[in-house]
């Protein structure tokens, strides 16, 4: 790739013309085809990551934190010179690793199919006209618009606009805003938090003062409660299976058999009996789950977000774009003196910027145009200069020239902050507050607006009325919240009139309480209040993040919406921040769940899809304990009672890895969500485990007494039978324990049926015709599964009864 046309640092020492001149820009912009050019030459603009290689990927698979104890038996079967040992269980080896390297492939495919979706996007000048184009195919040469809570794109030269005040903590951890002004130049990934400027791309890519400076580091992943919780499962696993293990082991040593033997016979026995596809199954499933929600237009950023929603039990949802239409629309205004309808949109128009694209200009721009003189009206004014919206200062203002040479200054914003302008605002503020209480009442939000006179002061012209109507999906959504035990609550900036009405219509409690209520009170009682509440008026973003902290601290997963830049914290802070529709790029990055429908319906739909993958995992949990309880139990009596190898090392290593493939599939297993939060109860997953578990110990001893005592099997053969059932009624375990009723009463998916399936028929064939071990033939074959499958209808029946007991005292308690 060549260099751009200059460097970061060569541009803060260039005149804005002679830059303009040296990167051929024009007060049109370049054109379509120029910056086609460009991008060519220049290559995309983004910051390269390091390529994870697939040969060192498939290597970690082969050799990784588990299946080394499997490699480790592998030698110790060349020591003891058991060849075919040796040579079966590196093909398994192999055959594991390129199952597992594929599952994790086709899951970074999916997140990096995420990852794109969630690509910045920039405003451009280009062929005379603002376009909006994604940042990666930005060109030295563009000029941008930079806004407030924008993530700037690339190192760009400011050359219009009063100022920028941006965050760079990401570029040199200074935590404090810097304060950019015309010939600055702002940072490439440094965000906006107050101004709006023009400004010209410079440098783009690995050129960039963030490309050159920072190297692309993997970002930890915070683990949520539902990974610590999986975690903990594995753990306790492994010491069971480490202390059972050494039992046997130094049994073995007490009767003096092979050490070299027995450490290969226990290695693969602790593999057996540990979670070897805890880290794939909960990798595929969390991608697959992100995959599902995008078709859904929910792009996760962070996977274990997916996880926290499932527990989440607090929803604080914005009103506006989420509950609301965000369709602006102004309703009937007010004018004061002798100013007309027509005199306040006119004003409040010149108070716009209709390239910015934002809601409330668009409103007020849309209503002017409805006038047949619109045109005419406007075209004696120019707007001289433009100070946009920001959260503090809460107004617009424009200074304005019109055709005699008359300046004066035009403002439009909150109400209250209009007033503040006024030199003697008590004659009027008291008529403003009660047309404004008046408008609330009916759900509308209120605008000020204002100008000077000829002597420079300001006064009052009018109020206008906005009404933004609930969406048609909001009630029904927030009964399905309800009824799923997610409390959802309001939040907005509006007047507590309005967030009551607005309530009212999406059948919402109207439990609405100001900021002011609960902010300076102490943490108790401030819990109290907001644990209770409905709903929040007068919000600024500041505010949401001490909602949360309140919340959180009473023992809530909090949930909660968000779009503007001070929004960032509060969306970081939650459990699951969600950036709404046409959230600003710094609440996007902030976020872990970025919706692209406007509306709660998207929230409902990641909610359930949280809660599936929590069943998965739940089922996956209760499986994988049930099952090392079921082997491990089995081999430690029969080895330390009866001093007998119910299966060989082979068999346990096919055991371990025949059964893993189809467990990877129960990431894509049916299950239905619960209809309340998901939390993890280790006491009844403990229970249930260790109660099928049990049951399976006892089956495997009734086969083996068969075997031994009614049939008279030889050795070998009784460990083929033995390892036939063990390996067959492992799967059926997993039937039963994914559901709580019956085991037909949710279907399994078609990949996990026919998984387990495939598998059980190579465990059959292999055992039949005595591939790599002692053969079986059809008939005792036949016995294993038919004993199998009446065990596993009875120990159903048996897991049904459980719940129904369980339920029944949770009841009573």
């Amino acid at each position: 790739m060549q260099e751009n046309i200059i460097t970061t640092e060569q541009a803060k020492n260039i005149q804005i013309d002679e830059l303009l001149n040296k990167l051929s820009t024009t007060d049109k912009g370049i054109s379509n085809l120029e910056a086609s050019n460009r991008l060519q030459k220049y290559g995309p603009n983004e910051i390269s990551e390091k390529k994870k290689n697939p040969f060192i990927k498939f290597l970690k698979n082969f050799w990784g934190p588990i299946p080394w104890m499997i490699e480790i038996a592998a030698i110790l079967s060349a020591i003891i010179d058991h060849w075919d040992d040796f040579i079966i269980i590196i093909i398994l080896l192999l055959l594991n690793a390129v199952v597992r390297f594929w599952e994790e492939h086709k899951a970074d495919n999916a997140i990096e199919l995420l990852k794109e979706k969630l690509a910045l996007r920039a405003r451009v000048l280009r062929d005379g006209e603002w376009q909006d184009i994604e940042a990666r195919d930005l060109v030295p040469g563009d000029m941008l618009r930079l806004r407030l809570g924008d993530i700037v794109p690339a190192d760009s030269k400011i050359i219009c606009g009063d100022y920028l005040l941006t965050d760079e903590s990401a570029l040199t951890g200074e935590s404090l805003p810097v304060e950019k002004h015309v010939e600055d130049i702002s940072y490439s990934s440094s965000i906006i938090r107050q101004g709006e400027v023009d400004a010209i791309v410079v440098t783009t890519g690995m050129n960039t003062y963030f490309g050159k400076t920072t190297k692309m580091i993997e970002e930890a992943e915070k683990r949520s409660h539902f990974q610590k919780a999986v975690m903990k499962i594995g753990n306790f696993l492994i010491i069971v299976a480490v202390f059972l293990v050494i039992l046997i082991f130094f049994v073995a040593m007490f009767r003096q058999e092979s050490i070299a033997e027995t450490l290969q016979f226990a290695l693969v026995l602790i593999v057996a009996a540990i979670p070897v596809a805890l880290p794939a199954v909960l990798s595929v499933t969390m991608a697959i789950g992100a995959t599902s929600l995008a078709k859904k237009e929910a792009i996760v950023s962070r996977l274990v977000a997916i996880e926290e929603m499932a527990g989440m039990d607090v929803l604080c949802s914005d009103k506006t774009g989420t509950i609301t239409k965000n369709e602006l629309s102004v309703a009937e205004l007010t004018h004061f003196d002798s100013y007309t309808d027509e005199d306040v949109l006119l004003l409040a128009t010149l108070a716009s910027r209709e390239e910015d694209q934002d809601p409330i200009d668009n409103a007020i721009i849309t209503k002017f145009k409805t006038l047949q003189s619109s045109e005419k009206l406007l075209k004696p004014y120019k707007v001289t200069a433009f100070k946009p919206f920001d959260p503090v200062a809460k107004r617009t203002e424009a200074k304005i020239e019109d055709n005699t040479g008359k300046i004066f200054n035009v403002s439009k914003g909150a109400p209250q902050v209009i007033l503040s302008l006024l030199a003697n605002d008590e004659a009027i503020s008291t008529k403003i507050n009660e047309i404004i209480n008046t408008y609330a009442h009916k759900g509308y939000r209120t605008l000020g607006l204002a100008k000077t006179d000829s002597q420079g002061n300001w006064e009052y012209i009018g109020l206008i009325p906005l009404y933004d109507p609930p969406r048609e999906d909001s009630k029904e959504t927030i009964d399905t919240a309800k009824s799923m035990g997610v409390d959802v609550k309001m939040v907005t900036g509006d007047h507590i009139a309005i967030a009551k009405e607005v309530a009212l219509q999406v059948d919402l409690e109207t439990n609405m309480v100001p900021i002011s209520s609960f902010i300076d009170k102490p943490d108790n009682e401030a819990q109290r209040i907001v644990e209770t509440a409905n709903g929040f008026a007068q919000v600024f973003p500041e505010h949401k993040f001490h909602i949360v902290d309140l919340l959180q601290n009473a023992g809530h997963i909090v949930g909660m919406t968000g779009d503007g830049v001070n929004d960032a914290p509060a969306l970081k802070k939650a459990d699951a921040g969600i950036a709404v529709a046409n959230a600003t790029d710094a609440a996007k990055s902030a976020a872990d769940i970025v919706l692209t429908r406007p509306g709660l319906s998207v929230i409902i739909d990641s909610i359930k899809e949280s809660r599936k993958i929590f069943q998965r995992m739940n089922n996956y949990s209760l499986y994988r304990i049930a099952e090392t309880i079921r082997v491990l139990l089995f081999m430690t009596v029969s080895i330390i009672v009866f001093n007998f190898y119910p299966v060989t090392a082979i068999m346990i290593v096919l055991l371990a890895l025949l059964n893993d493939a189809p467990i990877m599939t129960i990431a894509y297993d049916n299950v239905t969500y619960s209809n309340e939060p998901e939390r993890w109860n280790m006491r009844m997953v403990l229970m249930v485990s260790t109660f099928l578990g049990i049951i399976g110990v006892g089956s495997s001893f009734g086969i083996f007494y068969i075997a031994q005592v009614i049939l008279h099997l030889p050795k070998e053969t009784i460990q083929s039978f033995i390892y036939l059932k063990l390996s067959v009624a492992g799967h059926l375990t997993l039937f039963v324990a994914r559901t709580r009723g019956p085991f037909w009463s949710i279907k399994p998916s078609k990949i996990l049926f026919f998984a387990v399936v495939i598998t059980q028929t190579i465990a059959t064939f292999i055992t039949v015709y005595g591939f790599i071990v002692s053969p079986i033939g059809w008939i005792l074959a036949l016995f294993v599964w038919i004993y199998a499958l009446v065990l596993f209808v009875l120990t159903d029946l048996l897991k049904v009864g459980l719940y129904k007991l369980i339920k029944r005292r949770k009841e009573k308690s």
